[in-house]
């Protein structure tokens, strides 16, 4: 199966729209997980999409704390050289060691991206990784600058073939561009979450910066079987069992939208994820979407997405439902040049 792809920036990576999403693989007992993981499950689902012509794989290492860099690379290698996905990973949070369920530091040093991409390459198993993003901004203190340029002598290296950053804000974006050129730029982005499509997609844009958006459908509640019973029936560590959107007043918000996009699928016979992640998609800009999934049936639920042509009248019916429930945050209507 063959699926669209574009540019990823001006890094010579060519993705496909749509992307292998790993946080769940990590598993349980860190202070983000999503609960108990089978890793057989974790390695069939990233088989399947493969199988269904995804061709990148995001991967961090604070996810499952090394564990799930460890299952996607058992899943790369199992696969024929010719038929392996791209790599993408991240660096810049440090765990406690002897606290698991403790929140990370955000520490964004020349040492914490050095010491990090030599301990995601163990994991893996790999020489290189086609991209080493820096998580999330320092906040000890610690000046972006310095870190930035040994990403840059990590691509000159040639340990990742690409650069980029992750939830940065559009100062930090600039002050990172200033030291060498940033390959590639992934916020958090959906109908709920629409901010990144204010300032940072124009921006990246502008600039020959990949867009490679996370949490398209914000964590599960753009899905088609997604109610209050299943909030209720998450395991207890999974992060978003305190997160605002999965909680009222926010859930019945943002579960009213999710209802609205229905009559769309209808429409172009998909699932209402796919629906959601096609809205992303729409924006200029934005290069690929990164899409969880903890089974091949997960996987079958959002690979329809690049498919997805919204209309002008879909896009101002999805414009019209967000102002009608109030969900989320951000422009409502895609910005199409």
């Amino acid at each position: 199966m063959s699926l669209p792809r574009r540019p990823l920036g001006g890094s010579g990576l060519e993705i496909t729209l749509v992307g292998f999403g790993s946080w769940a693989v990590g598993g349980g007992g860190w202070a983000f997980g999503w609960g108990p993981q089978d890793d057989d499950a974790s390695l069939d689902a990233i088989q399947h999409a493969v199988d269904l012509g995804v061709n990148w794989i995001d991967t961090a290492a604070i996810y499952g704390l090394g564990h799930a860099e460890e299952v996607v690379g058992r899943a790369v290698r199992a696969l024929p050289a010719a038929d392996r996905p791209l790599v993408f990973t991240k660096c810049g949070l440090v765990w406690d060691e002897a606290d698991h369920l403790k929140e990370a530091r955000r520490i964004v040093t020349p040492k914490s991206v050095r010491d990090g991409i030599e301990a995601s390459l163990r994991r893996l198993r790999m020489d290189y990784v086609d991209l080493f993003q820096i998580h999330w901004p320092d906040d000890e203190g610690n000046p972006i600058e310095e870190a930035w340029a040994e990403m840059v002598k990590l691509r000159d290296e040639g340990k990742a073939l690409a650069v980029g950053i992750s939830n940065f804000d559009l100062d930090l974006l600039e002050r990172c561009e200033a030291v060498g050129h940033v390959d590639s730029l992934q916020p958090p982005f959906s109908l709920i979450d629409r901010r990144a499509g204010r300032e940072l997609i124009p921006w990246a844009h502008q600039h020959a910066t990949g867009v490679i958006v996370y949490s398209p459908m914000e964590s599960g509640i753009l899905t088609d079987s997604f109610g209050p019973e299943r909030v209720a029936a998450m395991d207890a560590g999974d992060w978003r069992r305190a997160a605002g959107a999965f909680n009222e007043p926010e859930l019945g918000r943002n579960l009213s939208l999710r209802d609205a996009l229905r009559p769309v699928a209808r429409r172009h016979d998909v699932s209402v994820s796919a629906v959601a992640i096609a809205w992303a998609l729409a924006w200029h800009g934005v290069t690929a979407a990164i899409v969880g999934a903890r089974s091949p049936r997960q996987v079958d639920g959002w690979i329809g997405a690049p498919d997805v042509s919204l209309t002008e009248a879909d896009l101002a019916e999805i414009a019209a439902a967000i102002e009608d429930t109030g969900a989320g945050a951000g422009p409502a209507v895609p910005r199409r040049t």
